[in-house]
């Protein structure tokens, strides 16, 4: 029998220095394009002039407008929180408990929204409840008005929404989750002994979901804090987050010493509700008393039941799909023009410019940066993924430290990540600037979280006797892999190379700081569009939005279809 040789993994597949050097790359890309801009955002807003200067800082803190936007920032966040939690959780419940026609449909149908560009949320708002949109069009004719009756652009009850609209299915997958592989028989002998309904889920239920819902709540709070695209649109000028100033002062009115401090600020609050999202998924892996879903689920047996569930599923559907729909209907028939007439103005030069970039133009962008974005995250995910999968921590012993590490992206603001990148990278040896290098390179660092969670379940389910067995009867590592861990795995690469093409297609925050104006994105040309006045420009603006939805629900759906049983962790 041969042995394998020292230094060699399970299946000669993998010994120390090939560890070393799968993570090696990856964890130089993390120091040079996330922890540098970081660093160099932290220098300039407490050491503008090169010494330290906490005057700055200072005067952030004393200041009242900003501790006005800071406050506003703070409580839109949680006020979006408890609106997800209740709008949300009888979702869970009934996705949890009941077995019903139509369900694995649905549950696609309420994941599409999370999936989609923030932008394109946005637009798809506006085009719902804006004065030109159909709630408004349709009470117009039928209330005889000329004047649109619902007025909610610009106000923080349409933010709100958006929100819940978002991040709805955070609650729905997280809690649901966990309470459909709830023992029952708990309930029920609270029940035998006397306790009510409402009583029975407050004191025993609940408690039970306590840590699929406070880390649902914690990942909705953390994406309405950094919320950017939602409070820019339609917030209308009149609401601004951290995220949005951040914006504000480095395009709009330059003061990069004053963005920084801003983003420190908000790096602060990132990492610290990244820390708690930690411990609450660490609580969530403590041993429970759970039963598979064939015995806690079944189907409505009576009317009340069937009015439980529709009850509960028709308000989310309709916060969820209304807005998807307008958003397709406006991009047709808004202004008195032909069938499909603002899809084909994309496509136009009208003023004949040789400055003027059509949108066409944007798409060509998008899907450049995307599949450039898509390349580079998986060789660096995949590598990380291969070095993290190793079950012998003593061949890689930062292995703990080194998968939280490349978990950082996912939690820090995309425009403060932009404002690193125009503070850091604009000077030798790394001046990037004006390179469209640095779009892919912030997107990459956006995408690679969510590839290398989509592959490491799946290495971490090879049987490594599979590889013993290959090495003993005479396959190279070489082979191993392409024979062996490539056919498991292929599945899982696919689903992560297509969340880091529809990141890309969709990134707005950190694309709106450091695309050149020459090369709009998709995102980028939406939002121009829709500053620009008029029913073409805003009609180009609903039929491009609608195209970028239609290709991040594609790529949904595709994750679906690749996607093996519950393998990968988004």
């Amino acid at each position: 029998m041969r042995k394998r040789g020292k230094g060699q993994g399970a299946g000669g597949t993998r010994g120390s220095p090939v560890l070393l050097l799968l993570v090696l790359l990856p964890l130089a890309f993390l120091l040079l394009f996330y922890f540098y801009p970081l660093a160099s955002i932290v220098g300039l807003s407490l050491a503008p002039e090169g010494r330290l200067d906490l005057a700055g800082l200072v005067h952030l803190v004393r200041s009242p407008y900003y501790v006005r936007t800071l406050w506003f920032t703070t409580w839109q966040a949680a006020l979006s929180t408890l609106l997800t939690v209740v709008v949300a959780l009888p979702g869970a419940y009934v996705f949890a408990r009941y077995v019903f026609p139509g369900k694995s449909v649905l549950e696609a149908l309420i994941t599409v929204p999370f999936v989609l560009p923030t932008v394109v949320v946005a637009v798809a708002f506006t085009a719902l409840i804006g004065p030109r949109g159909v709630l408004n069009t349709v009470l117009m004719e039928v209330l005889g008005l000329e004047r649109p009756p619902l007025d909610l652009q610009g106000t923080l009850a349409v933010i709100l929404l958006a929100h819940v609209f978002y991040n709805a299915v955070l609650v729905v997958r997280m809690v649901g989750t966990q309470w459909a592989n709830l023992d029952p028989t708990v309930v029920e002998a609270a029940r035998v002994l006397g306790a009510g309904r409402w009583r029975a889920f407050w004191e025993v239920t609940l408690p039970l979901l306590a840590p699929s819902l406070g880390a649902a709540a914690l990942l909705t709070f953390m994406f309405c804090f950094t919320s950017f695209g939602v409070v820019l649109i339609l917030g209308g000028g009149r609401y601004a987050t951290l995220e949005v100033e951040i914006f504000y002062r480095t395009v709009y009115l330059p003061n990069l010493s004053l963005a920084a401090t801003l983003a420190l600020i908000q790096i602060l609050f990132t990492f610290g509700l990244m820390s708690a999202y930690t411990r609450v998924q660490a609580w969530l892996s403590v041993p429970r008393s759970l039963r598979p879903r064939q015995v806690t689920q079944r189907s409505p047996r009576a009317v009340r039941e069937w009015m439980v569930l529709l009850g509960a599923l028709l308000p989310l559907l309709a916060l969820l799909l209304a807005p998807l729909g307008a958003l397709v209907e406006r991009s047709l028939t808004l202004g008195d023009v032909p069938f499909l007439a603002h899809y084909r103005a994309l496509f136009t030069n009208p003023r004949r410019s040789v400055f003027y970039v059509p949108p066409i133009a944007a798409v060509r962008n998008s899907l450049f940066y995307a599949l450039a974005t898509m390349v580079l995250s998986v060789v660096l995910g995949s590598m990380v993924a291969t070095a993290l999968s190793e079950r012998d921590r003593r061949r890689l012993p930062l292995a703990r430290v080194l998968d939280p590490l490349f978990m950082l992206p996912l939690g820090t603001s995309a425009v403060t990540l932009g404002l690193g990148y125009i503070v850091a990278l604009d000077e030798p040896p790394l001046n990037l600037r004006t390179s469209p290098v640095l779009v892919v390179l912030a997107h990459t660092l956006v995408a690679l979280p969510f590839v290398v969670r989509s592959v490491l379940p799946a290495l971490r389910s090879i049987d490594p006797h599979l590889r013993e067995a290959a090495a003993v009867l005479g396959a190279s590592p070489w082979r191993v892999f392409r024979e062996i861990d490539l056919p498991i795995v292929a599945r899982a690469v696919g689903v992560g190379a297509i969340f880091a093409f529809t990141v890309s297609m969709g990134e707005f925050g950190a694309t709106s700081l450091v695309a050149r104006p020459q090369n709009p994105t998709m995102p980028i040309a939406i939002y121009r569009l829709l500053g620009q006045p008029g029913v073409s420009n805003y009609g180009q603006a609903l039929a491009m939005s609608t195209l970028l939805m239609l290709v991040c629900t594609l790529g949904f759906l595709l994750i679906e279809r690749f996607r093996e049983g519950e393998v990968g962790e988004f």
